[in-house]
């Protein structure tokens, strides 16, 4: 939010936040769940809601709703209840969708998240289960259903479990949003219910936005923006749908209850349709499905078993000596069990980290693979680092190493053998070297000579090529600088 509009107005925002389960079936059938694959193969009679069909409600999706519930804080329901929300859109097979209304499984909670301004607290009003849609195409050139030349339907998705994560009206702004859900992702992963990739739509989150006078209590007319598949793209659909609202309170025009479609490429909402209230569709209980009542016993196991969470794990990384950004992008990555492989293995924490936060999540983006499934070991990583701090490698050549890691070329020590890659670290051989260098480029040295020490960086850069890149840098600095200035 811009300085200007922040002196008028304040923002409301709530986030909705659809978490697909990894489980190995849907949510009420036995149908396998897979991310892509031909469209229309992993479908039955439930989840297509052929007449006739029955639900059987997936323990291992109550499970997950549970575990997410304990984790952020909220009370375990004793009693919940699955409603049908009818709504006739042709990516929902049945004509409604099994979901959670007024009767959730977890109920209460809160997720505090650090931003410039310090913690913020959010609260999280309900988590309660779903089943999921399918997913329309719509072919032409929008890629919408406005302009389209017709749909296609894919009802593989139908049917997956969703968990719906609802905050409170808490957060005030972009960078909140984004905070929250950066957390929250963390929060899953850590859990391990789902991969919660937001560009495979396996986390997708929804904000209701509304502005209103500074000093009002009364809340403004939410809008609810849609398509949002990063975290970068939260912000920026927050950040212009306030700029938007802003425009339209000050020239005296009202803002329009609706849903809005973010547009990334364009870096605009525009109209998707009318807002929908909740008598709109028509909720009422599922007849097919009996209530769900975990056995406290059996919340107190799944309590019992919680991982680490995020906010534990950063606090513990910091007292490893990592600096808190550094931690929190090792844990926000998924990382930390790689890291404390590496350190068990001997590897300084820092150093570890580094690697990790750096080369490794930068190879993994550039493939479109999760960090935490990254094809190194903690004993490998901790190898590495200690060839590096032990002058075998140079970072340069330890970068190569670790790619042939990674690619399955066999442990760091291996590569270096294999490769020949052992950084020079002989004194004679590089006293030659730099002899030659020196003669060689003797406009160069000379202006080391003179003062310009700038100019060492062309002597170093010729010693590396002549030595492949294995010349051990420190040294080979030291020895220009002693033959220079002897």
């Amino acid at each position: 939010m811009s300085t200007d509009v922040a002196t008028r107005y304040e923002a409301v925002i709530g986030l909705e936040v659809h978490v697909e389960l990894n489980t190995a079936t849907k949510m009420f059938c036995s149908c396998a769940i897979d991310f892509g694959g031909e469209p229309n193969v992993r479908t039955c009679p439930v989840c297509l809601g052929m007449p006739g069909s029955l639900p059987v409600v997936n323990r291992e999706a109550v499970a997950a709703a549970i575990t997410l519930g304990l984790a952020l804080g909220c009370a375990i329901a004793p009693s919940s209840q699955f409603h049908r929300k009818n709504y006739f859109y042709p990516d929902m097979p049945k004509d409604y969708q099994i979901s959670q209304y007024d009767v959730p499984i977890c109920l209460g909670g809160s997720l505090t998240v650090a931003t410039a301004e310090g913690e913020r607290r959010i609260g999280i009003t309900r988590v309660h289960m779903e089943e999921d849609t399918g997913k329309s195409l719509h072919v032409g050139t929008s890629g919408r259903i406005h302009g389209a030349d017709y749909s296609l339907v894919d009802y593989n998705r139908a049917g997956i479990p969703l968990l719906e994560v609802v905050s409170e009206p808490d957060v005030r702004t972009a960078e909140e949003a984004r905070a929250y859900l950066t957390e929250l992702r963390a929060i899953v992963l850590a859990l391990g219910i789902s991969d919660a990739r937001l560009e495979e739509g396996s986390m997708r989150c929804d904000a209701n936005v509304s502005l209103r006078p500074v000093g009002r209590e009364a809340f403004g007319t939410r809008v609810e923006v849609k398509n949002m598949n990063s975290v970068r793209s939260l912000g920026r659909a927050i950040e212009y749908e306030i700029a938007r609202q802003a425009d339209l309170l000050d020239s005296g025009e009202a803002v329009v209850q609706e849903t809005r479609h973010w547009n990334e490429d364009a870096g605009t909402t525009s109209t998707l349709r009318a807002k929908e209230e909740a008598f709109d569709y028509r909720y009422f209980p599922d007849p097919d499905l009996l209530e769900v009542a975990p056995a406290p016993a059996w919340v107190d196991e799944i309590r019992a078993r919680l991982p680490e969470l995020p906010a534990a794990a950063r606090e513990r990384l910091a007292g490893l000596g990592l600096p808190p950004e550094r931690a929190a992008t090792v844990v926000a990555a998924g990382l930390a069990a790689k890291l404390d492989e590496a350190v068990a293995a001997g590897a300084a924490a820092p150093e570890a980290a580094n690697w990790l936060a750096n080369e490794i999540t930068g190879w993994c983006a550039e493939r479109g693979a999760d960090p935490s499934a990254a094809p190194i070991g903690g004993a490998d990583l901790a190898e590495l680092t200690g060839l590096v701090a032990d002058g075998t490698l140079s970072t340069k050549l330890a970068r190569e190493v670790l790619l042939a890691v990674l690619d399955g070329e066999g442990s760091p020590r291996a590569v270096v053998a294999e490769r020949g890659l052992e950084q020079i670290s002989d004194t004679g051989e590089l006293e030659r070297i730099v002899d030659a260098v020196i003669a060689e480029q003797a406009d160069a040295a000379q202006r080391v000579r003179d003062g310009n020490d700038k100019a060492i960086g062309a002597l170093v850069g010729a010693v590396m090529k002549a030595t492949q890149g294995k010349a051990n840098p420190a040294l080979v600095n030291d020895l220009l600088r002693a033959r220079l200035h002897a």
